[in-house]
C-alpha cells in the first residue's frame, strides 16, 4: 500500500473491519480522517455523542464502550470514536438519517410486492459509496476507504478492478457490485488482503478495544430481525389473510401476509402435509403463497434489471460464459450471459438496463429482488458488473 500523500476519508463503523481499515492507512502515511454515518438506527440518541447536524466534528473520546446493538447503533458510534481517539486521527459524524429512510422505504416496497431486497447493497450504493464522496470531495479527500473485504486493483490496460476479498469466507465484493465505474480510482479497501483472524491480531496489535467485537449479523434497521413487523408498522394494509396454495391451485393452509415468507422458505410455513414443503412462489396481489418440494425451486435463467456495469457491456451483446452469484452467501455459479434491449425506465437506482442469465445447472431459490452478481470466467476473483433480479424461471 504505497503512500501518495493523500487524503482518505475512513467510513467508521465502530467494528473490527473498519477500524483496522483506519489504522493500517494511519501506519502507511495516509491523511486520515474518520467518519462515523448515523443513519437513525433504533435506540441512537444518547448523550455524550455528537448530536445531528450535517457533519459534525467528533470531540475527544474517553476509552468507554457500550453494549453491541447493531451496525451503525449508538454503541457503535462510541467505538468508532474510541478508535478515532486512539488512532489520533479526526472523527466526524454525518447525520444521513434522511437519505437512510430512502432505503428503509425501498426494503418496504420490495417485500410488499413480494421480492426479496438486499438493503445492505442499497446502503453502499446510495450511501458509503454515493454520498459519503460527496462528502470527501467536500473535505478534499481523494480516497474512501471501508472495512470491506474486497480488493481493488489495477489492470495491464490500467484500468482499476474490484476484486473478490482474499478471505473467500469473508468476501463482500458480492455487495460492492453497484458502485460507479468511475469511483473505482477513489475506493480503498485496506482489510481485504487479510484473512479476518489476521485483522483481530492487527487489532490487537494496534491497542484497539475493538479487537475481539462480535461481526454484526443483523440488518441495523431491523435488530431484533423481525422484517414482519418493521413491514407491518409502515405499511399495516398488508397484515391480512392469505391462502397458502400448492402447485395445483388447491388451499393448503392460511397465512397473515406473503411480506412474512421468502422464497425458499422451509420452517415456520404452517402447513403439514407429511412431507417437507418450501415456499416456491409468492403473488403480492392476490396475497397468495405457494408450496411444493424441493425440485420446484429449481430455475434455470433470471431476467435482470438496473444494470451496472464495471466494464463494457458491449462485451455482452452476445451470450458470453460467466459466473453468477444470486445470493450473498452462496457460491458463484457457470452460467451465460446476454445484454437485452433497454426496454425498462429507470427504477430505485435511477440505473436502466437489462440483461439476461441461463444457468448450466438450475439453481435453488433464485428470487426476484435479489442482487445477482457477475464475476469473470476467466478471471472468477472480478466482479464484472450485476443487477437486480426482476424475474426467475
Amino acid at each position: 500500500m504505497a503512500c501518495r500523500s493523500k487524503k482518505v476519508l475512513v467510513a467508521m463503523s465502530g467494528g473490527v473491519d473498519s477500524s483496522v481499515a483506519a489504522g493500517l492507512l494511519v501506519r502507511a502515511g495516509y491523511e486520515v480522517v474518520g467518519v462515523f454515518m448515523r443513519l437513525g438506527s433504533p435506540g441512537e440518541a444518547l448523550d455524550g455523542l455528537t448530536p445531528y447536524g450535517a457533519c459534525e466534528t467528533g470531540g475527544a473520546a474517553g476509552k468507554m464502550r457500550i453494549g453491541k446493538q447493531g451496525c451503525c447503533s449508538v454503541g457503535d458510534a462510541a467505538d468508532a470514536r474510541t478508535v478515532a481517539a486512539e488512532l489520533g486521527v479526526p472523527f466526524y459524524v454525518c447525520n444521513f438519517k434522511k437519505d437512510f429512510g430512502r432505503i428503509i422505504d425501498h426494503f418496504v416496497d420490495e417485500y410488499a410486492s413480494g421480492r426479496t431486497p438486499n438493503p445492505c447493497v442499497r446502503c453502499n450504493d446510495w450511501l458509503k459509496f454515493g454520498k459519503l464522496h460527496e462528502y470527501a470531495r467536500q473535505i478534499g479527500a481523494g480516497f474512501v476507504a471501508s472495512g470491506h473485504y474486497a480488493r481493488i486493483e489495477g489492470g495491464a490496460d490500467g484500468e482499476r478492478r474490484l476484486m473478490r476479498g482474499r478471505d473467500a469466507g469473508k468476501d463482500q465484493s458480492y455487495v460492492l457490485f453497484g458502485a460507479a465505474r468511475e469511483r473505482l480510482g477513489e475506493m480503498m479497501f485496506p482489510v481485504g488482503g487479510f484473512a479476518k483472524s489476521e485483522i483481530r491480531a492487527m487489532a490487537r496489535e494496534m491497542g484497539l478495544p475493538v479487537f475481539d467485537k462480535p461481526d454484526s449479523q443483523e440488518i441495523c434497521f431491523v435488530p431484533d430481525n423481525d422484517y414482519a413487523g418493521l413491514v407491518e408498522r409502515r405499511r399495516p394494509e398488508l397484515a391480512r389473510a392469505g391462502r397458502i396454495v400448492d402447485g395445483s391451485g388447491a388451499e393448503v393452509g392460511a397465512h397473515a401476509g406473503q411480506h412474512r415468507f421468502t422464497i425458499g422458505q422451509r420452517r415456520g410455513i404452517g402447513v403439514a402435509l407429511g412431507r417437507p414443503l418450501y415456499v416456491v412462489d409468492k403473488d403480492p396481489i392476490t396475497n397468495t403463497v405457494t408450496v411444493g418440494d424441493e425440485g420446484e425451486l429449481l430455475r434455470g435463467r433470471a431476467v435482470v434489471h438496473e444494470s451496472n456495469w464495471l466494464v463494457d457491456a458491449a462485451a455482452f451483446a452476445a451470450w458470453t460464459p460467466v459466473m453468477a452469484q444470486y445470493r450473498y452467501n452462496s457460491e458463484a455459479v457457470a452460467a451465460r450471459l446476454r445484454v437485452l434491449p433497454d426496454a425498462d425506465a429507470p427504477t430505485a437506482s435511477g440505473r436502466a438496463g437489462r440483461f439476461e442469465v441461463v444457468f448450466d445447472e438450475p439453481q435453488r431459490a433464485v428470487a426476484p429482488g435479489q442482487a445477482l452478481v457477475v464475476y469473470a470466467a476467466d478471471e472468477p476473483d472480478r466482479v464484472l458488473g450485476g443487477g437486480w433480479i426482476a424475474r426467475a424461471s
